[in-house]
């Protein structure tokens, strides 16, 4: 089966980080966008961070700017994003998917719908 495998989650201090891991199982990162999503309970799916397929264009939440960096490592077939600041409103099952448009420029939040291959998630719980 196609899909992510998220890593890194954990429990941290308010103010704390963190650093998420994803990785594919069955198929190469090299022709995908990259998003990060996030699901709080009682709480809707959201972006939180994406990134194109060379690793120049990202796009970020406005809740995680300046605290959240999403990067990728073609050559290790692995995506990341590293957590700073933590915040208890951070607190969520975080998952990784890839863009299935495989479009050369692009990276989009807003369209969850065009992401496919979502992994299990990884839990990052926030104290306050």
């Amino acid at each position: 089966q196609l899909q992510f495998v998220e890593s890194g989650g954990g429990l941290v201090q308010t103010g704390g980080s963190l650093r998420l891991s994803c990785a594919p199982s069955g198929f190469s990162l090299d022709y995908y966008a990259i998003g990060w999503f996030r699901q709080a309970p009682g709480k809707e799916r959201e972006g939180v961070a994406c990134i194109g397929r060379n690793g120049f264009l990202t796009e970020y939440a406005d809740s995680v700017k300046g605290r959240f960096t999403i990067s990728r490592d073609n050559a290790k077939n692995t995506a990341f994003l590293q957590m700073n600041s933590l915040k208890p409103e951070d607190t969520a099952v975080y998952y990784c998917a890839r863009d299935r448009r495989m479009l050369p420029s692009v990276c989009t939040l807003s369209r969850a719908e065009v992401y496919d291959n979502w992994g299990q998630g990884t839990q990052v719980t926030v104290s306050s």
